[in-house]
């Protein structure tokens, strides 16, 4: 049963990805349900992305206006690529704390990138949860801002996936 769940990888492309960000008296959320994944038990990699034109903040102009500071016609995704470092049993189903080190891209640059969360074999799903707080100026994202307010340079990020099974094919 372990070599079984061991050779398996679970894909989404309906994962959900959100973060929240405040300028001084206000803060918001952007979410996107288009988050695509993919986790290999087999190697234990993780590779999530985002297309940044799908996160939807409520506001129309707050997303044009994200987009532009984004430069999301240039850098169009968000993407995560890393390992499951630390044990996970796939013959378990209580909710597992992991950690995964990998490097995260936004905006044209990449920076290694140690994220905490939880992976639950649930049936023929793979459950994930993370978050981690991103710096803007580490990737090179000015903060907008009007007069002398400017979003804050920390965004909290965090993503949620069920991730069905789907058997890996040998290319023996």
């Amino acid at each position: 049963m372990a070599k079984e769940s061991l050779s398996q990888s679970f894909m989404t492309k309906s994962g959900h990805v959100e973060f929240d960000s405040s300028v001084p008296l206000h803060s918001f959320t952007g979410v996107s349900d288009q988050l695509v994944g993919k986790i290999s038990l087999a190697d234990s990699t993780v590779d999530f992305y985002v297309d940044m034109h799908t996160i939807k903040t409520g506001i129309s102009k707050r997303d044009e206006d994200m987009l532009e500071t984004l430069e999301a016609e240039e850098y169009p995704f968000a993407e995560f690529f890393g390992k499951v470092t630390s044990p996970f049993d796939p013959n378990r189903s209580d909710p597992q704390k992991v950690t995964i080190e990998g490097k995260f891209s936004v905006h044209g640059v990449t920076n290694p990138l140690s994220i905490e969360g939880t992976l639950q074999k649930n049936g023929k799903e793979l459950e994930a949860t993370a978050s981690w707080t991103l710096d803007m100026s580490d990737y090179k994202i000015k903060p907008p801002g009007i007069l002398f307010y400017r979003v804050s340079e920390e965004v909290d990020i965090s993503i949620t996936a069920s991730l069905p099974a789907r058997d890996q094919i040998d290319d023996d």
